[in-house]
């Protein structure tokens, strides 16, 4: 892991990019990470929803918040996502996907051929960039996740035993198949929901949430529509992470 960049925010949280790879991410940690003497910052992998890039605002605000409440926060670019580049099947994929959307078509079966791989294709990058996060000093267990792309946040916490904690938004596509794997998600886990999403069914979020395994787990829905998630839900999200991991 390479850091490129680095500096300290005017909340005291310090912001470093940094590539590993091929891979480009970056990390918050608390203007007290580190320090000797201090206990190790638990980690959250914050991923941003397929295609949208690291930087996004309300991922960047996200990431930022809950650095400030003691959380080493790490996100990548997975492949084909932000300024990645995409394959030719990629990009052919998504314009079918804006023209079917365009024309008030069925999208499910082009989601199906396109999250999956993508997918399959980001969990091996989100290991092996956590092996390289938890070699760092001030940066320790356990490990939470938190982010907008669900579907990859059931094949990681599925295939990750470290992570103990997950906080998923049920605001994006979810293949069949990672349906049925959600069967296997047994870690305490809270999960938003945005009663009037307009590219979601209402039923098929609460369809998932119930055949979640985990013992422990939460719902929160709030009315309004996909980028409508109060901003209590943060320091919400918040609380839940500082019971399962502090």
């Amino acid at each position: 892991m390479r850091f490129t960049s680095e500096q300290r925010l005017d909340d005291g949280v310090v912001e470093r990019e940094f590539t590993l790879g091929e891979i480009p991410g970056t990390l918050w940690t608390p203007g007290s990470a580190g320090a000797s003497g201090a206990a190790p910052d638990p980690l959250i992998l914050m991923a941003h929803n397929n295609g949208l890039p690291k930087a996004d605002p309300r991922l960047v605000a996200r990431a930022r918040y809950t650095a400030a409440r003691g959380y080493a926060v790490a996100t990548i670019d997975a492949a084909g996502c932000g300024d990645r580049p995409r394959s030719a099947a990629d990009e052919q994929v998504r314009a079918d996907l804006r023209r079917a959307m365009q024309a008030g078509e069925p999208v499910d079966e082009i989601f199906e051929s396109f999250i999956g791989p993508l997918v399959e294709k980001a969990v091996p990058e989100w290991r092996t960039t956590l092996d390289a996060l938890l070699s760092l000093p001030g940066i320790g267990g356990p490990v939470g996740y938190s982010g907008g792309w669900t579907a990859l946040g059931i094949r990681l916490v599925v295939a990750e035993p470290r992570i103990a904690a997950a906080g998923f938004f049920a605001g994006g596509y979810v293949p069949r198949a990672l349906r049925e794997e959600a069967r296997r998600v047994t870690v305490p886990l809270l999960f938003l929901l945005q009663w009037d999403d307009e590219g979601n069914p209402r039923q098929r979020a609460l369809d998932l949430f119930d055949a979640f395994g985990s013992e422990e787990k939460t719902l929160h829905a709030n009315p309004g529509g996909h980028t409508g998630t109060p901003w209590f839900e943060l320091e919400d999200g918040c609380r839940f992470l500082d019971r399962h991991l502090k």
